[in-house]
């Protein structure tokens, strides 16, 4: 089982590594400017090699978000996401955050649920 580490501030190429593998695309967020922001991150490492990753991203003040939730497809069906979001449940309560949100596509409802997330209704609107 792969090891949790908060805040592992892994080198880009790594993140941009595990990120096109598990979105299925070449170009990643500039996490580098991400990372000094959020409430947290964690990094799933196995044998070394990120192979997990989920960022809290927050307001400054109570309210938290789960983004990039992305385990590599290699490694899925393992309890890795949901232990990440679990972790990261636990460092926003423990910094401070009195609300962490979650946006999700539909599939991933059950997932969600069974890391205690309830659905609300929210609102959307793309900018670009």
């Amino acid at each position: 089982m792969p090891d949790l580490r908060i805040d592992p501030f892994p080198p880009p190429a790594e993140l941009t590594s595990l990120w096109s593998a598990a979105w299925n695309t070449p170009e990643a967020p500039d996490f580098s400017r991400i990372l000094p922001r959020s409430l947290a991150h964690i990094g799933a490492y196995h044998d070394d090699r990120l192979v997990g990753f989920v960022n809290v991203a927050w307001d400054g003040g109570i309210h938290a978000f789960i983004l990039d939730t992305c385990v590599h497809p290699g490694m899925r069906r393992q309890g890795i996401a949901t232990r990440l979001v679990k972790e990261a449940t636990t460092i926003a309560r423990e910094r401070g955050a009195e609300w962490l949100h979650v946006d999700f596509e539909p599939h991933l409802t059950s997932f969600y649920r069974n890391c205690e997330f309830r659905p609300t209704e929210a609102g959307l609107i793309k900018l670009a």
